[in-house]
C-alpha cells in the first residue's frame, strides 16, 4: 500500500452498536488493555455496554461518543501492533470523529482524548435536555436550495434550524428546534427533496442549540494539553489541513455550533493526493458517503477481526 497517498477517517455519533470491539478484545491483548484502560478512566464499565448492553443506553450521547473513540483507538493501536509501518498521509473525523483523528495525529494522548470527548458527551446531553431539538436528514435537495429551506422555516416558527452536516451529494441534515425541524422537513420536501429523515437523536447537534455545550466545551478544551501532531488532519469547520497544537484547540472549540463541511473534505483530500480512503471505526457509514461524493477513490475499513485480517493481507 502507498501510504502517501492514504487517508484514515473516524466515524462519529450513530455508528455504534452493541458487540463493537468483542471480538477484537478477545483477539488481541493490546485492544483488551485499552478498554481496560478506558473504563478505569472514567470509572464506569464502558466496555460492558459496548460489548453485551443495551442498544438503547449505548445510544446515549453521554456512551456513544465515548465508546466511538475507544473502538476507533483500540483498532488504530492493533493495527500498529501487527503493521508498525502503517502511516497515513492525511486524518479526518465527522463531528466527534474528528477528536479521534487528532489523537490518532498525536494531537492528544489516548486518555486525555478520553477524558476530553466524555466532557463533550455529557455538555452536549446537558445542553439537548435544556433545549430540545432534533436533526433530520434531507435527501436530493441542493445546499443552496436547503439554506433557503431553513432561513424560511425559521422565520415561520421563530425557532432555530440550519444545516448540520453537508455529508455528500444529495445528503444534508439539518438541526435545530423541532418546531423549526419539521417545518424545514415539510419545506424541503415541497422544494422538491426526495426524502425527508428524522434522524434517532434527541440533540440539535452542531447547531446554535450547542451554545451552552460549546462556552463550557472550549474551556475544557483550554485546560487539556495539545501537542503538534504528526499527520495533518482536515478540519471539520474548513476542510482545511491542521496540525498544530493551537489549530487543533481552536477547531475543537468552536466545532459544536457549526457545520460538518464532509463532502468539501473529502474532495480536498482527493485533490491534495489521496486515492486509498481507509475508515477507521465501527460500520460504513464514511464509507458510504465517501463513495458518493468520489466512485473513483479505493476506499477500505477496519472495524473487526475480519476486516483488520483483510486490511492486513491487502496492505
Amino acid at each position: 500500500m502507498d501510504w502517501t497517498k492514504t487517508a484514515f477517517v473516524f466515524p462519529g455519533q450513530g455508528s455504534q452498536s452493541v458487540g463493537m470491539g468483542r471480538d477484537l478484545a478477545a483477539a488481541y491483548p493490546i485492544a483488551a488493555q485499552t478498554f481496560q484502560e478506558a473504563d478505569e478512566v472514567l470509572k464506569v464499565a464502558l466496555s460492558r455496554l459496548m460489548f453485551e448492553g443495551d442498544e438503547a443506553t449505548l445510544a446515549q450521547t453521554i456512551n456513544t461518543q465515548p465508546a466511538m473513540f475507544v473502538h476507533s483507538m483500540a483498532l488504530l493501536r492493533v493495527l500498529h501492533s501487527q503493521q508498525p509501518e502503517a502511516a497515513p498521509a492525511m486524518l479526518a473525523g465527522h463531528s466527534l470523529g474528528e477528536v479521534t483523528a487528532i489523537a490518532a495525529s498525536g494531537g492528544l494522548s489516548f486518555e486525555d482524548g478520553l477524558r476530553l470527548v466524555q466532557q463533550r458527551a455529557t455538555l452536549m446531553q446537558q445542553a439537548g435536555e435544556r433545549a430540545r431539538g432534533g436533526m433530520a436528514a434531507i435527501l436530493n435537495l441542493e445546499k443552496s436550495a436547503l439554506q433557503a429551506v431553513c432561513e424560511a422555516a425559521s422565520a415561520e416558527t421563530g425557532a432555530t434550524v440550519v444545516i448540520a452536516n453537508d455529508n455528500c451529494p444529495g445528503q444534508i441534515v439539518i438541526s435545530g428546534h423541532e418546531i423549526a425541524l419539521t417545518a424545514a422537513m415539510e419545506r424541503a420536501k415541497a422544494a422538491g427533496a426526495k426524502r425527508a429523515l428524522k434522524l434517532n437523536v434527541s440533540t440539535a447537534n452542531h447547531s446554535p442549540l450547542m451554545q451552552p455545550a460549546e462556552e463550557a466545551f472550549a474551556q475544557v478544551v483550554a485546560a487539556t494539553p495539545f501537542h503538534d501532531g504528526r499527520t495533518p488532519v482536515y478540519a471539520n469547520l474548513t476542510a482545511q489541513p491542521i496540525q498544530t497544537a493551537d489549530a487543533f484547540r481552536d477547531e475543537l472549540s468552536r466545532q459544536l455550533t457549526r457545520p460538518v463541511l464532509w463532502t468539501d473534505t473529502i474532495r480536498q483530500m482527493i485533490a491534495d493526493g489521496t486515492e486509498i480512503f481507509v475508515e477507521v471505526g465501527n460500520k460504513d457509514v464514511l464509507s458510504g458517503l465517501i463513495r458518493r461524493i468520489n466512485p473513483a477513490v479505493a476506499i477500505l475499513r477496519i472495524s473487526d477481526v475480519a476486516t483488520l485480517d483483510a486490511f492486513l493481507t491487502q496492505a
